[in-house]
């Protein structure tokens, strides 16, 4: 009975053409790799995502057109990393559907900078001792992102942060007092 109620209430939408808007709109980024997601996944309509600069013109985003998922993923798209973006999720028919709707029920996201909103990991260390164990050496090794540049060369995140980019260490020697050291 619930499928069949499903069904029914799933034809009469689009007979209708009512098309739920998106919920929960978040960015998402991890090292750079910036996701825009939403729910619910879509039945019987479909969502396609509008994006910009603030203050400039949207665009749609070709691979998020009348998608049947609930994410878009928009690192390739969001160049200027500094500034801050928002996008938009209309709700429209499937593809090969047509409406006689004009206008589409759409979301807002909240503006989003992947410079400034973007979570970064934990990098790759690894310490060296010297053979009479008065010296060690810490080796980090940056965090590779999710962008390229140009030559489509991968960059890490001190590509990325140039100067801004910096390690705090904190240290304890053995047998000491527990007072920690920072450089």
């Amino acid at each position: 009975f619930m499928s069949v109620t499903a069904i029914t209430t799933g034809i009469w939408l689009v007979f209708l053409q009512i098309f739920p808007k998106a919920q929960n709109v978040a960015w998402s980024s991890v090292n750079f790799k910036s996701m825009l997601t939403w729910s619910p996944k879509p039945t019987n309509y479909s969502y396609t995502v509008e994006f910009s600069e603030l203050g400039q013109d949207r665009e749609r985003m070709p691979h998020c057109i009348r998608t049947m998922e609930p994410e878009c993923d928009l690192t390739a798209e969001l160049k200027n990393l500094k500034a801050y973006y928002s996008a938009d999720i209309l709700s429209e028919p499937m593809r090969g559907v047509s409406s006689d709707l004009i206008e589409f029920p759409h979301v807002r996201s909240e503006k989003f900078s992947p410079y400034y909103d973007t979570a970064i990991g934990r990098p790759e260390f690894k310490i060296e001792v010297s053979s009479d164990k008065r010296k060690m050496t810490l080796h980090v090794t940056d965090v590779p992102t999710a962008l390229f540049n140009e030559d489509n060369k991968r960059l890490n995140i001190r590509d990325v942060f140039g100067d801004n980019l910096q390690y705090k260490v904190t240290y304890r020697k053995a047998k000491s007092t527990g007072k920690n050291k920072r450089h």
